[in-house]
């Protein structure tokens, strides 16, 4: 049974495939560029009865297909911490991959801020804080197939069968342009640290998120911090799924203290 949170403006902000009434705590699961809050619908499975996972839908993918995707990241946090406000009614942390990750940490940023229920642990993956430039040159000025071929280069692209519906394409490109244009749009200076404690996951072998930027988010927590690397690259999630899970539940078995 699917439990839909309904957001504030169009469609559903946050999907649960397997609710868990009586667990202590909730896991929102922030999904990286182009793609929906289903890459967390598996997650249920690996991860004890006491956790809850709650995948954000952003506009633009999926059960939101219709809908324009934002192109601004603090636009995205401010309306996910409002969908989230009903939803704070028991522990919770946040997880987000790439794009992510820096969704997830400015939602920290927000709640933290805001003096209210505020995170057990923010656990970010595959990219530096917001505030470290790119490594790689800007894509928002490419043409549709110079943007496609830079995908591949960078992330292993668009599947061929794919992009050879031009229905599919059309659907697909825009949600990735805009999510593409909102990170790099969004450079933040360096700011006060927030005392939410910090896990960073990374692939061993991922060039776009190197040892060096994870360990930049040191400077984004006065609360304990960690970092660990997985076998793979950039999307090591799924190969790397079950050592994922188990690491994220030791994280939250251990009921770290939220911001102050």
């Amino acid at each position: 049974m699917e439990v839909r949170a309904p957001g504030f403006r169009h469609g559903d902000w946050l999907l649960c495939n397997r609710p868990r009434p009586s667990a202590g705590i909730r896991l929102f699961c922030f999904p990286h560029a182009g793609v929906g809050a289903s890459m967390y619908r598996r997650w249920p499975a690996g991860l004890p009865a006491d956790i809850e996972v709650w995948a954000v839908q952003m506009p633009g993918r999926e059960n939101r297909i219709r809908e324009p995707a934002w192109t601004s990241i603090p636009a995205l946090a401010s309306a996910v911490v409002e969908a989230l406000t009903s939803h704070l009614d028991r522990p919770f942390a946040l997880f987000g991959h790439s794009m992510g990750a820096v969704i997830a940490s400015e939602v920290a940023r927000e709640l933290c801020a805001a003096g209210g229920p505020t995170p057990l642990h923010l656990i970010v993956s595959g990219r530096g804080p917001a505030h470290v430039a790119g490594r790689l040159p800007s894509m928002v000025a490419l043409s549709d197939a110079e943007f496609v071929a830079e995908l591949g280069r960078r992330y292993g692209g668009i599947p061929p069968i794919v992009q050879k519906d031009a229905n599919l394409m059309a659907l697909l490109l825009p949600c990735l342009r805009a999510d593409i244009t909102a990170i790099e749009n969004h450079r933040p200076p360096t700011r006060a640290a927030i005392s939410c404690p910090i896990t960073v996951f990374g692939g061993e072998d991922d060039g776009l998120a190197p040892l060096e930027d994870l360990e930049r988010w040191r400077s984004e927590t006065h609360g304990s911090f960690r970092v660990r690397r997985f076998a793979g690259g950039h999307f090591y999630l799924d190969a790397r799924r079950d050592e994922v899970l188990q690491d994220l539940s030791s994280v939250l078995g251990g009921r770290p203290n939220g911001c102050l």
